[in-house]
């Protein structure tokens, strides 16, 4: 048997199948059946299925109990191609691609429609043009050809499967849903906002304190408008120009506490109060969502619910099931390791490859012991601030690690060109505008020692416009994100592969923390894959490199005693 076989969805609800070779040719003939978990259980030495997207056939599978091993989404793909290829932004659908190999008119791609509580998003729905069987294996053969003229096709191969295997694991944590106590929930409402009132209104914690903004300016104030806020403090003889805690937090006078007391209050009342807990919390269980490659970093996102957003005080409510545990695994000061990684500056690798404090370390070697400055001129470094105490902090960093710091100088410089910016593994930031032959150019980021870049150039942001500066500072956090992004794909799939054989489930993932609700005897044996998962990743990701991907593990009943 084949070990790619495609499955296409059919306008009649059933699906296509058919063995492909490694061209992505069919190696047989395509057959019809009518029930796509069929399908896939009746071929179980299947190692990998391609279909069109994971969001439209997975959720029908895990419905029925059908769990596929691996998959290629040939729209994930598409989108990864489009970018390495300096197309980003153009329609990535399916029946876009399709029309584009075959020369006709290209379709937009369908929105994505805001997903409605309590009920199946139109996400795992089929949207746009449908594309049949022999349309689908066309693309894939496509993008096979595409992927083998790339310059390194087997980091895009790589990058290509773990994308797909972050859309199987977003479906899946969908389909599983956040362990959610809806009593623990209200409590916590109640304790926080006081009673609810009949009509909608503000609960009673937010009125009191809203009365005592308004008594102290002298007159009646809405705090749940900013403009009116301001416009209160300018008749007290104090000028701002938001009500954000950064700006008003210093300020003398009696409303600041109240105010903010009641900004923090009603941020829970809106985005997680009664209304909220009513509409997505079902059956004890959350689910967002989860979006994998939401943003042109590789970044995930949530379609509704705020799911990346829960605040501290509320995680109270995350309780794991009876004689379950949630493990809670945070990575360690990712953005530097990924750094280190990326560029193989042997002094930054030396001290990432250790699993104590990076900070620490950089700081005894550049900053005379001072943590909060190491920690400010690396994180500067790598999110663009390059003026003031930065730019002072930057040129340290720039003595001590030469090869780090040139590496983020140049995927800026690189971004302000307009030139593509790359991940090891071939995930792309787009230009700014497509430009002749240089568009195309991809930024000199060194990332193996074999690759001397040579001695390090330095890089001050000068006569560029401020569009051409602002990507610049994107592109040089991008380097950085994207690769992170990349590492934590090939983690999830790697931790997915190890938790096959267990209970336990992915429930939780954002950017650096992932949460497995498992049985509790289960808890040691997650911590452990977690662990092992993270190097195996790191291999995969950056190639052997001494650097380290630590991660502070929590197993808890409840999400918000995590460390």
């Amino acid at each position: 048997m084949a070990d790619r076989w495609l499955l296409a969805g059919t306008e009649d609800g059933g699906v296509d199948v058919a063995p492909l070779g490694p061209d992505g040719l069919p190696a047989g003939p395509v057959r019809r059946e009518a029930d796509p978990a069929a399908a896939v259980r009746s071929r179980p030495g299947v190692a990998r299925w391609v279909w069109r997207s994971t969001a439209e056939i997975c959720p029908r599978l895990l419905a029925t109990g059908v769990r596929v091993e691996r998959c290629y989404d040939i729209e994930a793909a598409e989108t990864l191609l489009l970018g390495h290829e300096g197309r980003y932004g153009e329609p990535r659908s399916a029946a876009a691609a399709l029309a584009r190999l075959r020369g006709g008119p290209v379709p937009p791609d369908p929105p994505l429609l805001p997903a409605e509580p309590g009920a199946q998003s139109p996400l795992f729905e089929p949207r746009g043009v449908h594309v049949p069987a022999s349309g689908l294996i066309a693309v894939y053969a496509e993008q096979q050809r595409r992927i083998g003229a790339t310059a390194h096709p087997d980091r895009m191969r790589l990058l290509i499967a773990a994308e797909s295997a972050g859309m199987l694991v977003a479906a899946e944590m969908n389909h599983a849903g956040l362990p959610w106590r809806a009593d623990v929930h209200r409590a916590l409402l109640h304790d926080l906002l006081g009673e609810r009132y009949a009509g909608g209104g503000e609960p009673r914690r937010l009125a009191e304190l809203a009365e005592e903004i308004s008594a102290a300016f002298g007159r009646r104030v809405r705090p749940d408008l900013p403009a009116d806020v301001v416009k209160a403090f300018a008749q007290a003889g104090i000028k701002v120009t938001s009500t954000r805690r950064w700006e008003i937090e210093h300020i003398d006078h009696p409303a600041v506490e109240p105010l903010l007391e009641y900004k923090k209050l009603y941020r829970i009342w809106v985005a997680h109060g009664w209304s909220w807990l009513q509409d997505w919390v079902r059956d004890g269980r959350f689910r967002p969502e989860f979006i994998a490659g939401g943003t042109v970093t590789g970044r995930w996102v949530t379609n509704g619910g705020g799911g990346l957003q829960i605040p501290k005080v509320i995680r109270r409510a995350v309780v794991a099931d009876p004689g379950w545990r949630l493990v809670v695994a945070d990575a360690d000061q990712m953005e530097p390791r990924v750094l280190a990684a990326i560029s193989r500056d042997p002094g930054l690798m030396e001290v990432a490859g250790r699993e104590s404090d990076l900070y620490q370390a950089v700081s005894e070697r550049a900053f005379s012991g001072d943590r909060a400055q190491a920690k400010l001129a690396v994180l500067g470094a790598i999110y663009g601030q390059t003026s003031g105490d930065g730019l002072k902090n930057l040129a340290a960093l720039r003595r001590r690690f030469p090869r780090a710091v040139a590496c983020v100088d140049d995927a800026a410089r690189a971004g302000e060109e307009g030139r593509l910016v790359r991940t090891w593994l071939g995930r792309t930031c787009p230009p700014a505008a497509r430009t002749g032959d240089d568009a195309t150019e991809e930024a000199g980021i060194p990332v193996t020692e074999e690759q001397d870049p040579g001695p390090a150039r330095p890089w001050v942001p000068g006569y560029a416009s401020a569009d051409a500066r602002a990507r610049g500072r994107f592109a040089r956090n991008f380097v950085v994100q994207g690769s992170a992004a990349d590492w934590a794909l090939l983690l999830l799939a790697a931790l997915r592969r190890a938790l096959a054989d267990m209970a336990a489930e992915l429930v939780f993932f954002q950017h650096d923390e992932v949460i497995v609700h498992c049985p509790e005897e289960e808890a040691q044996a997650v911590v452990a894959a977690i662990r092992e998962a993270s190097g195996l990743a790191a291999r995969l990701t950056f190639g052997e490199t001494p650097v380290r991907f630590p991660f502070s593990t929590s197993v808890v009943e409840c999400y918000a005693d995590a460390k």
